[in-house]
């Protein structure tokens, strides 16, 4: 297994260095002048336009930076912000809190709902609660998340005032009152991406273990006089579980990007927001910066798949 795992992380190395690049002569090429503003604006005069592009490296060809940029990213070094001026890490660290606040604990609750409801529906197989289970997983995961967020808003936000719908991320939790009101404006963002989630991995824990319950191993455990309830837990879901652990590991760096349109909705400061606003103002490092995280995302969680499959099913074997 640890050869395995570090002829991976040997193999993962060449394949992030080609999606950064890839990533950055997109963004390089792209139409998009992050000084654009600077050149509407009549009273900035040409020179200083010229020292502005000069201090930020838009003067060099666009090889010349992406080698820079790839020098200092193994120092931890993202760069600058084009608009704001800030290390691009800090940027991330102030915004990477709201974002695992809310689509984090979203993703789990997902989970965490999907096992027992999918499990359940799968035992019950065409009965009442397995139609209504059915019927209700079904809208969840038809209906996109920006409809779903506004439902919630016009009513818990607008109708009720139950529930802010505007996320204040300068709220410090130091007290019971101030739990309590990160707790009400997470609440409606969290509800959205969690049943979305939930819905999605219902339907495929629902499935595999349908396929799994009328096997032989599972008619060979019963015959041997094991509970029902043991049956479907150390055999069927278990087993089930395998492709699901798949969809887990690989969706949580979609969730990331998944979650841009719920962030924009109540206004999340998050990853999310940060990246489709450097998009539209062409801050190119802080969103190479972004999707070269996803990447790593991708990769890493591509890797801890593949280890949880020999966890899960013993008759694979890592050399």
């Amino acid at each position: 297994m640890g050869r395995y795992i570090a002829r991976r992380l040997i193999i993962a190395i060449p394949t992030l260095i080609a999606i950064s690049f890839v990533v950055y002569i997109i963004l390089a090429l792209a139409p998009i002048d992050p000084l654009s503003s600077f050149g509407a604006d009549p009273r900035v005069p040409p020179e200083v336009r010229e020292n502005i592009r000069h201090s930020l490296g838009l003067d060099e060809p666009w090889p010349v930076r992406y080698v820079k940029w790839l020098g200092s990213l193994f120092t931890g070094d993202f760069g600058y912000s084009f608009m704001s001026h800030s290390p691009v890490v800090e940027l991330l660290q102030q915004r990477l809190p709201n974002t695992l606040a809310v689509v984090g604990v979203a993703y789990i609750l997902g989970l965490v709902i999907a096992l027992p409801v999918g499990m359940i529906s799968a035992v019950r197989r065409n009965s009442w609660l397995d139609h209504i289970i059915s019927t209700t997983t079904y809208v969840g995961f038809s209906v996109p998340t920006f409809f779903t967020g506004l439902v919630l808003i016009i009513i818990f936000a607008v109708k009720l005032h139950w529930l802010p719908f505007v996320y204040n991320s300068n709220i410090k939790v130091t007290d019971l009152q101030s739990l309590g009101e990160q707790l009400r404006q997470s609440v409606m963002p969290i509800a959205v991406l969690g049943l979305f989630d939930a819905a999605v991995f219902t339907r495929y824990i629902r499935s595999e273990m349908l396929e799994h319950l009328p096997l032989d191993y599972v008619r060979t455990a019963r015959s041997k006089g094991l509970e029902e309830r043991l049956v479907v837990l150390r055999h069927v879901l278990r087993n089930s579980l395998i492709p699901v652990v798949t969809l887990v590991a690989l969706g949580i760096p979609g969730v990331f990007a998944g979650a841009i349109v719920t962030e924009q909705i109540f206004h999340v400061p998050g990853i999310g927001e940060l990246l489709v606003r450097s998009i539209g103002q062409g801050d190119t490092p802080v969103v190479t910066a972004v999707l070269f995280i996803f990447a790593v995302l991708v990769v890493t969680f591509n890797l801890i798949a593949d280890v949880l499959y020999g966890v899960l099913d013993p008759r694979i074997r890592y050399s």
